[in-house]
């Protein structure tokens, strides 16, 4: 178990970490939440030891071996296989099948083994670093955006992999999906505290918004209760006959403690702008074919028609061709057979990890910004930039300092602040953290526009794909339908197995259909036990503000009574408030049982899904 004890951590003028604790058990599986530069990367170094907190202690038992994913690339052995197996501990050669196995799940092949690893993309070296760090076993794995560089068929081989890793585990990525089906517990950093709870990253969010919410509620009415009780001091001190009374509310004051308000946290949000656009077809693909090499077809013989409103999806193994395809869209390649047919309307916005060459390296992010659209003021440059973490003097930073995820965060920009009919966009969520993300599908889905994107994440893929266009075994298929629809038809399994029989696809087709089954019947049962407790915390919160109104009308009235000398109705007042009073604090302890049996429901049910699923 490791211990986390009041730990803090400033960078300069910025807190990031205000005295948190908390701790990993074994066994545990964490998924890391909060927004970017919130300080989690900052967690694993500290965690690792790269850096050290300003105060509090870290306590990790002796013997305990961290391994974690670096993005740096330092290779010394001739093969990957060699490479691999030097992380094992104990005979490397009597477990050169497990590293084998892991390389063959992030997406090497047999072939591969024997490779140099200087022979590799930037993207399968970053492949091979995690795969030494799974292969060592360590006590506790640290995982900062291990997606980025995978397919969606890799990623669904780590998921499983994640799924059985039989030790502790601390997750960071901007998959909510991926994060979702891996962890026991989310962390999440918020307003530099830290909170820990069982249960997927959805249940968290909500836990912190209801904890809000009830919050102010309280702010609000103690910040009434003391109010009212300084007017009724300052109006009675002086009677002689309600010196008791005065005294009483005196000492109440004295126990009332300021609640501050919460500091306001900037929501973000951004939209692209949308170009009317009237004709059938945006853009059409005819008879495309394309290779890099003669002996290595990407695409041959490819035909696309995209619609003014399509939401086509293109997913598929990585080096199949999928980024190849949306740079012959957009005009960035030529093919080798076959034409591109732009509409003469058409307005074509452009997302590709290359296209962060073509950035003015002596401008600042703000210049390239305005630059990029005459109908974009710097007011508006700024919330953009904002948005996306370019805030204050950040976005006076010259293009050549900013990192490669930072440069294509200026792309995302660019594309935001232009009038467009359709969006080609390539992997737009890599470097950006899951708040973005969430934003950035709102935006996409509100777009009145076409859109075609490459993607690996499954919740942009459920949400958004309408079409899908497929790379597998060489060929590229468009598949008419959503991917919920994919995976009932076709599914990754039988992607990965060809020789698969129609039978064995029909069995799993019954098996997915009786997982389905159960799944509707749990949530039907789910809704049965959490609606009722749902409605009485809703009732509860009316009761309190029903209460909460009474006070204030024999306040009121307490004060025309007064002024009156009525002692009889100030004594039936005060304690009528009293009474409201008492039945308040009642409320928000019955609200407080009542959260906390929603929560553990919540989480019996989502996990009861998670079994059934898995």
């Amino acid at each position: 178990m490791i211990n986390v004890e009041n730990i803090s951590k400033s960078f300069g003028p910025q807190s990031l970490l205000d005295r948190i604790s908390f701790k990993i058990n074994p066994g545990e599986r964490i998924g890391l939440v909060g927004r970017n530069g919130h300080g989690k990367t900052t967690i694993l170094r500290l965690l690792t030891g790269e850096e050290a907190p300003d105060e509090g202690e870290i306590c990790i038992p002796k013997h305990y071996r961290i391994g974690h994913l670096k993005q740096h690339l330092g290779f010394t052995k001739n093969t990957i296989i060699e490479e691999c197996l030097e992380s094992i501990p104990g005979d490397p050669l009597a477990q050169q099948w497990k590293a084998e196995k892991i390389l063959s799940g992030l997406g090497f092949s047999q072939n591969d083994m024997d490779r140099t690893p200087g022979e590799f993309s930037g993207g399968y070296q970053v492949r091979l670093n995690l795969a030494k760090v799974l292969v060592s076993k360590p006590d506790l794995l640290l995982l900062d955006e291990p997606s980025n560089y995978l397919d969606i068929t890799s990623i669904r081989w780590i998921e499983s992999f994640l799924h059985a890793w039989p030790n502790e585990l601390v997750l960071i990525t901007h998959d909510r999906t991926f994060m979702d089906r891996v962890i026991t517990h989310t962390l999440g950093i918020h307003r530099r505290k830290i909170r820990k709870i069982t249960g997927a990253t959805g249940k968290y969010y909500e836990q912190i918004a209801r904890d809000e919410e009830i919050y102010e509620k309280t702010r609000i009415n103690e910040e009434r209760r003391r109010k009212e009780t300084e007017i009724f001091i300052d109006r009675f001190r002086a009677k002689a006959r309600l010196a008791t009374l005065v005294q009483s509310r005196v000492k109440t004051l004295e126990k009332l403690e300021p609640i501050e308000h919460l500091e306001k946290i900037k929501d973000i949000g951004f939209s692209f702008q949308d170009s009317p656009f009237h004709g059938r077809i945006i853009i059409e693909a005819r008879d495309l074919s394309f290779s890099y090499t003669k002996q290595h077809p990407l695409i041959h013989g490819f035909n696309l028609a995209i619609g003014p409103k399509d939401r086509i999806c293109i997913m598929g193994k990585n080096g199949r061709g999928k980024t190849t395809l949306l740079r012959l869209l957009a005009g960035s390649l030529n093919p080798d057979q076959g034409e591109i047919v732009n509409h003469p309307s058409a307005m074509t916005g452009v997302f590709e990890q290359t296209n962060i060459a073509r950035l003015h390296a002596e401008r600042t992010i703000e210049e390239e910004l305005l630059a990029s659209s005459g109908k974009v003021d710097k007011q508006g440059a700024r919330g953009i930039l904002g948005a996306l973490h370019f805030e204050g003097d950040a976005a006076l930073k010259k293009i050549r300092v900013l990192s490669g995820g930072e440069k294509s965060r200026v792309m995302l920009a660019k594309l935001l602040v232009s009038p467009l009919n359709i969006l080609l966009l390539d992997e737009p969520t890599n470097h950006l953290d899951m708040e973005t993300c969430d934003v950035l599908l709102e935006a996409i889905n509100r777009f009145d526009g076409a859109l075609v994107m490459v993607t690996h994440n499954e919740t942009f893929l459920h949400t958004l794909a309408e079409r899908l266009i497929v790379f597998d075994q060489q060929k590229t298929e468009v598949f008419e339908g959503g991917y919920q629809r994919f995976l009932d038809k076709v599914g990754w399994e039988a992607m990965e197995n060809t020789s698969e029989s129609m039978n064995d696809r029909k069995k799993k087709g019954q098996d997915r259909a009786e997982t389905r089954r159960i799944r509707s019947k749990i949530i039907s049962q789910r809704s049965g036990t959490i609606k009722p407790l749902e409605q009485r915390i809703s009732q509860v919160e009316d009761e309190i503000d029903s209460h909460e109104k009474k006070i204030e009308a024999c306040t009121s009235a307490m004060q025309e009574a007064s002024l009156k000398g009525d002692g009889k109705q100030i004594a039936e007042l005060s304690k009528s408030i009293h009474s409201s009073e008492t039945t308040i604090e009642g409320l928000f302890d019955e609200m407080e049982r009542l959260s906390i049996k929603l929560e553990e429901n919540q989480q019996y049910f989502d996990q009861a899904i998670q079994d059934n699923e898995g």
